[in-house]
């Protein structure tokens, strides 16, 4: 969301297959000299997790390290953040075929990805399906939430999701209102509860109350674009680098660790970050650019 972008940062707009999609990068002092400048740099692309009310928010306090080193690229994906959100039954195709479409639309040379949990994931797959739009992958947390056949849990039956009116009420309870917002970031996501801000609530709680905000989120939550990485990782030959919050919940440290030895070829290196959750880039973000920056070099 445009007010929660750091100084310097401003939005543009590419066209996909489902719709617009919004993405920030730095257009203004003190990154932005000029357009031809930032158009030289080397493309770093950050792409955001799912789940109610998320969007490219959630890099919002680690990609301006890069800006005067890299063109910075984080979008709002479709269905979510700014993007368009089109009434439509998502699919794990729907967003490997428009982050291909964003990369082959904004970046002229391989991109190097920054991503997380399940988009980290669909990166992957689109690496193994498209290896030519890819540098380096730079990944928190990937899973597609089904690996080795061990579901990380849904909350609620499938039943109750997707019964008329009752996904309304769902989504309202546990996305729309700042109390479930900030319980949910607290209690699921990150380590530390006191490390969620009021800035971090509000900018979940206005990405979530997009119109139409709700159908992209009830097909995460309904397990829609949940698949098994580890029958794909294998596959992956662009050097890529993991790193996992320790008390990540859902999907498990141990996971990552299974996941990272399943293709060390591709896999050069695993970093443990201690007293973070599956958001380490949101709640400690100047450990993970530390971090990134030592792996961009």
């Amino acid at each position: 969301m445009l007010q929660f972008q750091p100084p310097g940062f401003g939005h543009k707009v590419i066209h996909t297959s489902l719709g617009a999609m919004v993405y920030y990068t730095q257009t203004n002092a003190p990154w932005a000299v000029s357009i031809a400048e930032t158009e030289d740099l080397p493309p770093l692309l950050f792409l955001h997790n799912f789940g109610g009310g998320a969007s490219a928010y959630e890099w919002s306090k680690v990609y301006p390290a890069f800006a005067s080193t890299h063109r910075v690229l984080a979008p709002d994906l479709i269905g979510w953040g700014e993007s368009a959100h089109p009434v439509w039954d998502y699919q794990i195709r729907d967003y490997l075929n428009t982050i291909a479409e964003f990369i082959m639309q904004t970046c002229h040379q391989p991109v190097t990805v920054v991503a997380s949990s399940l988009t980290a994931a669909l990166t992957i797959r689109l690496a193994i399906k498209q290896p030519d739009l890819f540098q380096k992958l730079l990944l928190i947390c990937p899973s597609g939430f089904d690996d080795f056949g061990q579901g990380a849990g849904r909350r609620l039956p499938l039943p109750i999701i997707n019964a008329p009116l009752l996904d309304n009420l769902i989504y309202a309870l546990g996305a729309e209102n700042e109390f479930a917002v900030r319980n949910f970031l607290q209690s699921f996501l990150f380590a530390k509860p006191e490390r969620v801000s009021q800035e971090m609530v509000d900018a979940y709680l206005t990405s979530a109350q997009q119109p139409n905000a709700k159908f992209a989120a009830l097909a995460f939550l309904r397990g829609d674009l949940y698949f098994d990485l580890s029958l794909y990782i294998q596959q992956l030959r662009i050097p890529t680098m993991i790193f996992w919050g320790e008390q990540a919940q859902f999907t498990s440290i141990k996971l990552g660790r299974r996941l990272a030895n399943s293709n060390i070829h591709a896999i050069r290196d695993f970093y443990a970050i201690a007293d973070a959750g599956v958001l380490p880039h949101l709640e400690v973000p100047e450990v993970v650019i530390g971090l990134l920056q030592q792996y961009l070099k």
